[in-house]
């Protein structure tokens, strides 16, 4: 037989799959409806499995395993629709109307912002290009943000999410995840670390540097060539530059950015000294309550699983049956558990969106836990 014979075939194939397969979500559809009318549960998994079995029975070999995740993907993207035509109420659901009965069209660009760090650091710039007549309130501690935040104290706080050198800052996260706040904004920042001392210092004097941890690990070759030096830990890039200005002692610097330089009088030492020229940090904007505004294309999830073969991949594809691209998949140590990890989850997404309320029910209901982070913008600055 001919390819051109052969392809032919394949379309005649693919024609009558295409029509077997829009009848069976034809049929989706009315099983949805009895479910709403009776409030019969969205999933079956009893049922599913009888489904999967006979398929991989009948199929038998070699194509067995083949028609298996075929049918799968049938049955996600079955319940995915059943799901935005049940729109079974949820905590995640709950939260999302929420958000969007109090949807605002434009972000501030006044009022008091809690902001992480002191003058002079990253946060300080971030803060600085999100909103352009803020007054800022410096705090020394990711805590003490959101609590100025939920508080009422402040409207806004803006904090470091996730570096592109060490992935996510668990603290923020576990702290985003225990509040009543929510991500309205989010901004990616191109940070360059600069080697600072006091006016005459000669980098072969420098026997102390302070930094903060993250800078460090982003400067280590630079840092690992350096012989007889001391790197002690602070709150904050801008806190380094500030002590150095203060000790005025030029076994002393700091690595900060090139704005603590002028900020704090001291002279660049070197210049570019981390080690990817392509180094950002996330930084995101929160505000008390479920909140967001207009155009946010952007949904962060925090979630965990159960520890069974299939679970994530399941999760990712209710995600995937709805035709979302994920952004952000990451996974990191539940502590004091043995080998449990907990998903943070990004999303090309809007609540807006067919579906997505739909979704995140059905992520709450399938998952271990779940929490709704919020929806926004983000920008590059």
């Amino acid at each position: 037989m001919e390819l051109t014979e052969i392809r032919k075939n394949l379309d005649t194939v693919d024609k009558e799959l295409l029509r077997l397969f829009l009848e069976r979500m034809d049929l989706v559809d009315k099983v949805a409806d009895i479910k709403k009318d009776s409030h019969q549960p969205l999933y079956d998994p009893v049922r599913e499995r009888q489904i999967l079995a006979k398929i991989h029975e009948s199929a038998g070999e070699p194509y067995g395993d083949f028609a298996d995740q075929l049918y799968r993907t049938i049955l996600e993207l079955s319940r995915a629709r059943q799901a935005s035509q049940l729109f079974l109420s949820s905590e995640a659901s709950k939260r999302a109307e929420c958000m969007l009965a109090n949807e605002e069209t434009i972000l501030p660009q006044t009022g008091r912002i809690a902001c992480f760090g002191t003058e002079g650091s990253n946060t300080q710039n971030a803060a600085d290009k999100l909103f352009s007549h803020a007054d800022l309130l410096f705090f020394d501690s990711f805590s003490a943000v959101v609590k100025a935040v939920q508080s009422g104290l402040c409207r806004f706080g803006v904090l470091p999410i996730e570096t592109s050198a060490n992935g996510s800052i668990g603290r923020v996260y576990d702290l985003l995840r225990g509040a009543e706040v929510s991500i309205v904004r989010g901004i990616r920042l191109n940070i360059r670390h600069v080697l600072l001392g006091i006016k005459g210092t000669d980098l072969s004097q420098i026997r102390t540097i302070y930094t903060h941890e993250q800078a460090a690990v982003e400067s280590r070759s630079f840092l690992d060539n350096l012989a007889n030096v001391n790197v002690i830990p602070c709150q904050s890039t801008a806190h380094a530059a500030r002590r150095v200005a203060e000790a005025n002692d030029p076994s002393v610097a700091a690595i900060a950015s090139e704005k603590c330089a002028k900020l704090y009088d001291l002279d660049v030492l070197a210049e570019n000294i981390h080690d990817n020229a392509a180094n950002e940090t996330r930084f995101i904007c929160i505000e008390q309550g479920a909140k967001c505004y207009a155009g946010a294309n952007r949904l962060s999830l925090a979630l965990t699983c159960e520890n069974v073969t299939g679970a994530l991949f399941q999760t990712i594809a209710k995600i995937s049956a709805l035709g979302i691209n994920m952004c952000k998949l990451e996974s990191v140590p539940i502590p004091e558990t043995a080998f449990s990890y907990r998903f943070y989850v990004d999303l090309d997404a809007s609540l807006h969106q067919n579906g997505v309320l739909g979704l995140l029910s059905v992520l709450e209901h399938s998952c271990d836990s779940f929490q709704l982070l919020g929806n926004y913008t983000e920008l590059i600055g």
